[in-house]
C-alpha cells in the first residue's frame, strides 16, 4: 500500500508579488485571443525586428567572425577592451568624457541598469523614477526591497517633468534620479532647459544620475547628445545598447558608461563587484559594438525616416477618432495616446476590450505607473505604413462604439 502525502506548494519570495511587467503580462490575454482564431497585432514590444527591420550586415560578419576566430569563451567581467574603448571613444566625441576603464559592457541596458541599482540602493532606499516609466526600474527596485518615487511627466507639456513635484519628493533616503531621455513610453525629447534643471537638481541634492539614452541616435531630426555633455564633471551613469538604433535586440549587448567624477570611484569598484559575480556577458556579440560605433552607420537615416513617417501617421489617425487625444512623439517608436473612457472604465478595460475585439494588443497606462482611470496607453507603432493603417481603422470602429456605449 503506498501512502500519499498531502504537501503544501512550495513557497515563494515575498518581492515577486511586487514585481509587474505588464508589456510582457499582457501578452497572456494575446494568446488566448490568437487561441480563438483571431490574428493579433502586437503592438506591445518595441522590437524592430519583430516588424521586418534587418541587424546591419557587417555587425552579423563581425559577430560570425568572433565566433569562427574562437572567441565563445568567458570574457573580462567589465567587457573587452575593443568593446570598453569604443563606447569610451562614442561618449567623448560626443562631448561627454569617459574613460575606457569607467565602462561596463552588459546583458543589454537592463543588466547595467541592475548592476547599478544592486551597488547604489539598500533596502529601503529612494529612487526617483519617472511616471509614466519604463517599468524594468520599477521590478528591479521590488527585488531590491527598495521603494521608487514617482516624479510626474506632464501630458500637457509634451511629457516634459513636472520640476516643481519632483523637488517634493526628495527624503534623506533619495539615492538616485532616473531619467529617460528620449522617453520610453512617451518618445518625448526634453528640452536643454529642462535638462540642466535636471543636472542642476540632482547636483544640488547630491544624487546619481542614472542617464537611459538608449533612444539616443533615434531622434527624428538627428541623434540627441548625451547628459553628460551639459556637464562632463556631474555624477552620471549613462546606458545605451545594440538593441534599438543598431537593430540587434535579441543580442542582449549593451554598455553603462561613468562619468569622470570621483564621486562615483566607490560605486564603479561595487559594480565591477557584482559584475564579477555573474561573469561576464555575451562574448561574441560584444565583437560588434566597435564595428557599430565606428563603422558603417547608413542604415540610422534610413530608419530614423520610416519612424517619422509611422509617428506622422499614427499621431494623425489617432487625434482624428473622437474621444482620442494625443502629444506627437519626437523620438523611438513609442506613443501614448488617451482615451476618454466611460466612467467606472479603466485602461486595462479598454485594451483588453480592443483586444478581444479586433486583435490589437497594446499596453495599458497603469502599467507604466499612471493612474488606470486616466486612460492613457502605449502603442508601438514600428509596423510597415499599411499594417498601421489597418490597425489604426480597426481601433477608430471599436473606440467609436465603446465610447457610445
Amino acid at each position: 500500500m503506498t501512502i500519499v502525502k498531502a504537501q503544501a506548494s512550495i513557497p515563494t519570495a515575498a518581492r515577486v508579488h511586487r514585481f509587474t511587467y505588464a508589456i510582457r503580462n499582457i501578452v497572456v490575454e494575446a494568446l488566448k485571443v490568437e487561441a480563438a482564431g483571431t490574428r493579433v497585432r502586437y503592438l506591445n514590444i518595441g522590437d524592430p525586428i519583430a516588424f521586418g527591420f534587418k541587424t546591419p550586415p557587417h555587425l552579423i560578419t563581425a559577430v560570425e567572425r568572433a565566433m569562427r576566430d574562437g572567441h565563445n569563451h568567458y570574457g573580462p567581467s567589465s567587457g573587452i577592451a575593443p568593446a570598453r574603448q569604443a563606447v569610451a571613444d562614442e561618449y567623448t566625441r560626443n562631448g561627454f568624457p569617459v574613460s575606457a576603464d569607467r565602462v561596463f559592457i552588459t546583458a543589454g541596458t537592463s543588466e547595467g541598469i541592475e548592476l547599478a541599482l544592486g551597488a547604489l540602493v539598500d533596502a529601503g532606499g529612494e529612487v526617483l523614477v519617472p511616471m509614466p516609466t519604463y517599468p524594468l526600474y520599477t521590478a528591479v527596485l521590488a527585488k531590491l526591497d527598495a521603494r521608487a518615487k514617482y516624479y510626474r511627466l506632464d501630458a500637457s507639456r509634451g511629457w516634459m517633468p513636472d520640476l516643481d513635484h519632483l523637488r517634493s519628493l526628495v527624503t534623506p533616503a533619495t539615492r538616485a534620479l532616473v531619467i529617460i531621455d528620449p522617453n520610453n513610453p512617451t518618445g518625448a525629447v526634453y528640452s536643454t532647459e529642462t535638462r540642466r534643471a535636471l543636472l542642476n537638481f540632482a547636483d544640488e541634492h547630491g544624487l546619481l544620475v542614472l542617464a537611459d539614452e538608449v533612444y539616443g541616435d533615434l531622434g527624428f531630426d538627428g541623434p540627441i547628445e548625451p547628459y553628460g555633455k551639459l556637464d562632463p564633471d556631474a555624477a552620471i551613469i549613462s546606458f545605451s545598447s545594440l538593441s534599438k538604433a543598431y537593430l540587434a535586440p535579441g543580442w542582449r549587448t549593451g554598455w553603462m558608461a561613468c562619468g569622470r567624477s570621483p564621486r562615483l570611484d566607490d560605486l564603479i569598484a561595487a559594480v565591477k563587484k557584482l559584475a564579477d559575480g555573474r561573469l561576464c556577458s555575451t562574448v561574441p556579440m560584444q565583437y560588434a559594438i566597435a564595428g557599430a560605433l565606428t563603422g558603417d552607420r547608413s542604415h540610422q537615416p534610413e530608419f530614423r525616416k520610416a519612424l517619422k513617417a509611422r509617428a506622422d501617421l499614427t499621431v494623425s489617425r489617432l487625434c482624428a477618432m473622437p474621444g482620442v487625444s494625443c502629444v506627437a512623439p519626437s523620438a523611438a517608436f513609442y506613443v501614448m495616446p488617451k482615451i476618454a473612457l466611460p466612467p467606472g472604465k479603466t485602461d486595462e478595460d479598454y485594451v483588453k476590450a480592443l483586444l478581444h475585439a479586433t486583435g490589437v494588443l497594446c499596453v495599458y497606462g497603469s502599467g507604466f505607473g499612471l493612474p488606470a482611470e486616466d486612460g492613457f496607453l502605449r502603442i508601438v507603432f514600428l509596423a510597415p505604413l499599411e499594417e498601421l493603417t489597418e490597425i489604426y481603422d480597426l481601433m477608430e470602429r471599436f473606440t467609436a462604439g465603446y465610447l457610445n456605449r
